[in-house]
């Protein structure tokens, strides 16, 4: 059930009189009280000046020290909603209602096209989920701590992470870095070690070309992990996990998986997770994970529990796009046909698989091949099943600006 706004009017009526004439007596007390109470304005003004003046010292000495003082720097792009800053082991405040696109590293990189996607806080965005390690492998800066990265060939100089990062804050967006873990061509190319193998030991490669690395090798844990955390270090708010999976298409039947064990593959996943969270705890940093729409309503044999996966994650963002649901999928002849209803049966089942483990849904929504009032019949099915919000997706990078407005205002028009 939709929920529904209450609408505080103002007094029309003129407000009667209280209280009746006052006597000489009372107006002489009333000035007596009258010379007190000026006396006692006085002396609190001398204080509060006297206050101000040792702020401003104060303040003074400090910014003479500090010649690089992020206030001066964002002096020349203020923004009236800052994002506060995290502390250690804090989580900077989420919207009230996420409301976000995907952007890629390479459009990032683009001469002004991140500040263009900043403008479109004016149409209600407030969250830009950016790719931090993309579905082929590449980073998109130069991330400390992590050699292999550089090694392996990964490393791009697409954007700074903590300069856009920081613009982003300035404009009171949330930021959430992407960060892609199994499937990563560059990786396994330069490390057939740890990457799924053929049975003659060559590198398995899924249907399109594209390498995966190996899940049961720790290694590819570390790796992830490692560039999450450089993405922490930069001061991004969220971490969402995509690809956190075994392979779906091409001859997964031949797949080899070195060091495999007898755990079970959704247990292998959730473990993951969980050691993902245990490193970025001490930066402040949310986690999620972006897992298939199908995930909660049938085992896919992917690895994909979100009963599991949850346990470990503030947030999970089911890929709920119809346009990759088959004919009669959740009871439905054609989902493509029915975006709102597609995401609506998908959520509930991720309501019924997620309950308890104190993680909100945020789902993906497709922004492509649809007109705004499908879009926005997507959004609208999303918010009836409580969501947090939601992201939109459209690989092109270009989207539904009244997709973005805050319930209750959106228009297809």
């Amino acid at each position: 059930m939709a929920a529904r706004r209450l609408e505080c009017g103002t007094l029309s009526r003129p407000v009667p009189m209280l209280y009746g004439p006052i006597d000489p007596n009372e107006r002489f007390r009333a000035r007596r009280g009258q010379t007190r109470r000026t006396k006692r304005r006085r002396r609190a003004a001398v204080l509060a000046l006297l206050l101000v003046v040792l702020i401003v010292v104060a303040m003074g000495a400090r910014f003479v020290g500090d010649t690089s003082s992020p206030a001066r720097e964002a002096s020349a792009d203020a923004s009236p909603a800052p994002v506060p800053a995290a502390t250690a082991g804090s989580f900077r405040p989420l919207p009230v209602e996420i409301r976000g696109v995907h952007v890629t590293a390479a459009l990032a990189s683009l001469p002004g096209k991140f500040r263009e996607y900043l403008g479109y806080a004016s149409y209600g965005l407030n969250t830009i989920e950016l790719d931090v390690k993309d579905e082929r492998g590449e980073i998109g800066f130069d991330p400390e701590g992590v050699p292999l990265a550089r090694t392996a060939g990964a490393t791009r100089q697409y954007y700074n992470p903590k300069a856009l990062v920081a613009l982003a804050h300035r404009h009171g967006i949330y930021m959430i870095g992407r960060v892609v873990c199994f499937q990563d061509p560059i990786l396994a190319s330069a490390r057939p070690d740890l990457a799924v193998q053929r049975p003659d030991g060559s590198t398995w490669t899924t249907t399109a070309g594209s390498g995966w690395v190996n899940p049961y090798d720790r290694r590819v844990w570390d790796y992830c992990s490692s560039v999450a955390e450089a993405a922490a270090e930069a001061g991004f708010d969220e971490i969402m996990f995509d690809y956190v999976r075994f392979p779906s298409d091409g001859d997964v039947e031949s797949a080899v998986y070195p060091g495999h064990t007898s755990i079970s593959r959704g247990r292998l996943i959730a473990d993951f997770m969980g050691h993902a969270k245990e490193r970025l705890a001490p930066h402040g940093t949310r986690i999620s994970a972006a897992l298939f729409g199908l995930a909660a309503t049938r085992d896919l044999g992917i690895g994909q529990v979100p009963r599991w996966i949850s346990d470990h994650a503030d947030s999970v963002s089911p890929m709920s796009y119809p346009a990759l649901y088959g004919s009669g999928e959740l009871g439905l002849e054609h989902p493509v046909a029915e975006p709102g209803e597609t995401v609506f049966r998908t959520l509930t089942d991720f309501r019924l698989q997620t309950r308890g483990s104190g993680a909100q849904l945020v789902p993906w929504i497709q922004d492509w091949g649809y007109a705004p009032d499908q879009v926005l019949a997507q959004i609208a099915a999303a918010r009836l099943q409580g969501t947090k919000g939601y992201l939109l997706w459209n690989a092109s990078g270009l989207y539904t600006k009244a997709a973005l407005a805050p319930d209750g205002t959106a228009s297809a028009g």
